[in-house]
């Protein structure tokens, strides 16, 4: 039997909420201070339908305060130009996407948040049921060991060998590799690897926040359809409703769709580029000066980061110091590389 345990890090300028599965983070939520409400998974909205597009069989919304997002419609249900709706936002944008929202009938007056999404608590709270909701130190290592996996690229498997996760604008394509596990019955082997590969890779694209269409390459050949079928659909299970998963093909290869609810972790936590983000950076290094003023009371702390990073934490610093004092400063220092953090005393 699974065990799903939930993590709340209540942080300066973000509040982070984890769901562990048998132990290791599944999923990863991530809230910041400046999210723009009427984006967020479950935000409902009236909504005003700005733009009709018939042959795609979409409309595009207006969700106020510069906010937009699209609305798939039946043929028979084809909404109005200027209609107001009231709508509930059921993805998250991503980048160069907008949300994708779901009407439940008539609106009235101007585009607006009429209920907020469920905060990070409620939305824990919600997926595990009756479980109970650790915060303090506990959270804050299980949401940073939580934020390094997502990231991850080749994730080691249990018993030896490799899974390779990478999205690209298309597709996610994984990869499985045997490497160096060990065992004297080759197709043994192989089943064993592409069993619980499919259980990890299913925990570590909701970690991620990836959805659409996901390519598997399977390891080895002659392949029980079957047996990898009732895994994946075991595996899988949590993300419905939603999932297509398709048998495996000549090629040793197994096709999914998954939903795609809510924004990736990578882009919430990265550049376009792959590079961590200024604002990622800057809640690292406030997070540390935090630990640091906790384990030194009444020291006073320098933080050392590059410019544009300091420019970034300096809003987070000033929160930061109505809680613990002004007792720390963060200096931009133009010589150390962007992802370099430095807290000591002063």
């Amino acid at each position: 039997m699974s065990d799903r345990r939930i993590y709340l890090d209540r942080g300066i300028g973000e509040t982070r909420g984890v769901i562990t599965l048998d132990g290791r983070p599944e999923r990863l939520i991530i809230r910041r201070d400046d999210d723009n409400p009427r984006l967020l998974l479950g935000a409902r909205l009236v909504a005003r339908v700005a733009s009709l597009e018939p042959t795609l069989a979409t409309a595009f919304l207006d969700l106020g305060g510069g906010a937009e997002a699209i609305l798939p419609f039946r043929p028979d249900a084809k909404p109005v130009r200027g209609q107001a709706l009231e709508i509930e936002i059921r993805g998250e944008p991503r980048r160069g996407k907008l949300a994708v929202a779901r009407a439940f009938g008539p609106g009235e007056g101007a585009p607006r948040l009429i209920a907020a999404a469920p905060d990070v608590a409620a939305a824990l709270q919600e997926s595990v049921r009756g479980a109970r909701l650790v915060e303090g130190n506990a959270a804050r290592d299980v949401a940073d060991a939580a934020e390094a996996e997502a990231l991850e690229v080749v994730h080691p498997l249990p018993g030896g060998g490799e899974l390779a996760i990478e999205p690209t604008r298309a597709l996610t394509a994984i990869d499985i590799d045997l490497s160096e596990r060990k065992g004297g019955d080759a197709k043994r082997v192989t089943r064993q690897a592409n069993m619980a590969a499919l259980g990890m890779a299913a925990r570590l694209l909701r970690l991620k926040g990836l959805g659409g269409i996901v390519v598997i390459d399977l390891v080895g050949r002659g392949h029980d359809g079957n047996t990898l079928m009732a895994t994946a659909r075991a595996a899988f299970g949590p993300d419905n409703p939603g999932v297509s998963i398709g048998p495996v093909g000549r090629l040793g290869t197994m096709e999914l769709s998954l939903p795609r609810r809510t924004r990736p972790l990578a882009e919430i936590l990265c550049r376009q580029d792959g590079a961590l983000s200024d604002r990622t950076l800057a809640q690292r290094l406030i997070r540390r000066v935090e630990a640091e003023a906790v384990s030194q009371p009444g020291a006073r702390l320098v933080a050392r980061c590059a410019p544009d990073v300091a420019k970034v934490a300096v809003p987070l610093a000033k929160l930061l110091a109505e809680q613990i004092g002004a007792r720390f400063s963060i200096n931009a220092d133009a010589a150390l590389p962007r992802e370099r953090l430095d807290v000591g005393v002063a």
